[in-house]
């Protein structure tokens, strides 16, 4: 099913579906909310990914991630929830997000979360880069 924030992200046929090729997005103004204090968490989010049939198109993927700025929510809830809605709505090869958080309480919090096809290999690959 999908989420309300789910709705937002659009997807174009992927123009060389014979191929395994990686995309790599880096965003660097997420925003979300401490569920616990109310206060912002900021971080940089690394997503990787290799279509299958579907590109996540770029505007919608900026609006959907925009939509978690008045949301609390746990880091590792948010890590996870960006994974699947993005696997639901674009069935890829390979997945990984990476979600670096600035410091909290003297704490610096960084949660992976991947998928991997069903029938595929897993990639190694370690572009996720800083």
């Amino acid at each position: 099913m999908l989420t309300e924030a789910c709705k937002i992200l659009d997807t174009f046929d992927n123009p060389n579906p014979e191929r395994d090729y990686t995309i790599l997005f880096r965003i660097p103004e997420f925003t979300c909310l401490c569920p616990v204090t109310g206060q912002p968490d900021f971080a940089t989010l690394f997503l990787e990914y290799v279509p299958d049939i579907l590109c996540v198109e770029l505007k919608s993927f900026k609006n959907y991630i925009v939509s978690y700025r008045d949301v609390g929510t746990f880091h590792e809830a948010v890590t996870n929830q960006i994974l699947n809605d993005l696997v639901l709505v674009c069935a890829p090869r390979f997945m990984r997000i990476r979600a670096k958080f600035n410091v909290r309480g003297g704490i610096y919090t960084t949660v992976v979360a991947k998928y991997l096809a069903p029938g595929r290999t897993p990639v190694h690959s370690n572009s996720l880069g800083d």
